[in-house]
């Protein structure tokens, strides 16, 4: 008899629904930071506060999660059930976006925050649910090429969203108008409310399972039993560090990108789109080049797919501009750049702490060069931050966790806290630029990732010392 599972993708494919939203509020969270700082007349770390309020509820979620599990005496996605929590989850967010509304209507940049808020809180719960989800939805031997997957749609979300969000707020690509009206944010979150429950509703009556048989995993490492607390490991707190560091470059170099267009280079609000764009189909580009490997294990195959995936992600980009009336003639040359990323992709040949390591002195390098550049040279600069973040979750995820046996999902749990990093370096670099200016405050950027270059390297030594060491890493991300 054969115990083989096989991949329900009948069932996977509605969850990747969610993962779309994801990326979809998260990159246009973008878009809406210089219409609020316009709108309501907001210092730049003020309007910081878009991505301080959406991130940091992911950890406020994260220990509601773990309170309301303690105090009930049972997990609560147990409890409740897989697909039940999800459809929670939807509702919460779709909660949030019924705030727009009044908020709008009387002008309340607190609402607005509120709104945001309960919107990620929602995530949260979501995200705890569909990642194992997808997981236990097959063979856990396949688990990683389910999850990369999800991510390319995740991704696809952080591609189009700023796209649709700047046209339902400014109108047609042509648009040069320099006028916001507030009230134009309340009906694309209206709709994305809708969308919300809708899928909610067609994952409550869909065929998920609410408590899915999870396949458990042979440990083939030959590590000691210890009794450590999964924070007595140093890779866990310094990985915890790196997290915090690595959401927080990736989300603050997108979210101060419109101000750095808009007051340095002469951007009209209404222009930004495209490029916020770019950056978070930067991280696109990057993670379908890394996924590879998940998919095939033959060596011609990953090295074709290697060089062509990266520009098919980068077709979906210049599609997604077309279908939009942006012009085209200004990214073409953006292809040349990710060379530097395929060539670093091979280099490192998926070892984890060596991409670690080498991308982020490539994010480092492509900061400095933002910082003391002019035009469109800055531009892609900062935006090709995204190609060099793109696999960085996966490497410090997985050499955090390496080693802790038992404790793997304690330390799972730390490190999804760590998200909050998106919220506060983005508000701390919003309030730098206040003082030094908007290019400048880029070193925080080059900060975060000298440490992570620094984790790069020390977490071999620690690992080693713990008899565990690395040759490749699979696809992934946040």
């Amino acid at each position: 008899m054969s115990n083989e599972k096989q991949t329900k993708w009948s069932q996977f494919v509605p969850l990747v629904s969610v993962f779309f939203f994801w990326g979809f509020v998260a990159a246009s969270n973008d878009i809406l930071i210089p219409v609020f700082q316009k709108a309501f007349s907001l210092q730049p770390w003020q309007s910081q506060l878009v991505s301080f309020a959406f991130y940091v509820a992911y950890t406020v979620g994260s220990i509601l999660y773990i309170i309301i599990s303690a105090v009930s005496g049972k997990d609560v996605i147990e409890r409740l059930g897989y697909k039940n929590s999800l459809a929670l989850g939807l509702c919460i967010s779709a909660l949030g976006t019924l705030l727009f509304y009044p908020a709008a209507q009387t002008g309340s940049f607190f609402l607005m925050l509120s709104g945001l808020f309960i919107v990620g809180l929602g995530f949260s719960l979501q995200q705890t649910v569909a990642n194992p989800l997808a997981i236990a939805l097959g063979p856990i031997s396949t688990g990683s090429q389910r999850l990369t997957f999800a991510g390319g749609i995740n991704n696809f979300g952080t591609t189009i969203g700023p796209l649709l969000v700047s046209y339902a707020i400014f109108g047609s690509a042509s648009s040069a108008s320099t006028t916001i009206d507030i009230n134009a944010v309340k009906g694309p979150y209206l709709i994305l409310g809708a969308a919300f429950l809708a899928v909610a509703l067609f994952l409550k009556f869909s065929s998920l399972p609410n408590h899915p048989e999870v396949e458990e995993t042979k440990v083939e490492e030959k590590l000691p039993v210890t009794n450590k607390m999964a924070l007595e490991y140093p890779q866990l707190i310094m990985g915890m560090i790196a997290i915090f560091l690595y959401v927080g470059v990736e989300v603050s170099t997108a979210s101060n990108l419109p101000a750095y267009l808009v007051e340095k280079l002469g951007f009209v609000e209404s222009a930004v789109g495209p490029y916020v764009s770019l950056y978070w189909a930067s991280l696109m580009i990057g993670r379908w080049g890394g996924a590879i490997g998940a998919f095939t294990n033959n060596t011609v195959l990953q090295t074709i797919f290697k060089i062509v995936a990266p520009y098919l992600a980068f077709g979906v980009f210049l599609g997604a501009n077309y279908l939009m009336g942006h012009s085209l003639a200004p990214f073409y040359v953006y292809a040349y750049i990710i060379i530097v990323l395929i060539i670093a992709d091979f280099i490192t040949k998926g070892n984890p702490a060596t991409m670690l390591g080498l991308f982020s002195v490539l994010g480092v390098v492509a900061l400095i060069i933002g910082m003391f550049t002019n035009g469109i040279v800055s531009v892609y600069a900062f935006t090709s931050v995204g190609l060099f973040c793109s696999t960085l979750w996966p490497c410090i995820f997985t050499l955090a966790v390496a080693g802790l046996g038992k404790q793997t999902t304690q330390g799972s749990t730390f490190l999804i806290m760590m998200i909050m990093g998106g919220g506060i370096v983005s508000l701390f670099q919003g309030y730098l630029a206040g003082i030094i200016g908007i290019q400048a405050s880029y070193i925080v950027g080059v900060l975060c990732f000298v440490y992570l270059a620094v984790y790069a390297f020390t977490v071999k030594g620690i690992l080693k010392r713990q008899g565990i060491d690395f040759s490749a890493v699979s696809g992934g991300g946040h």
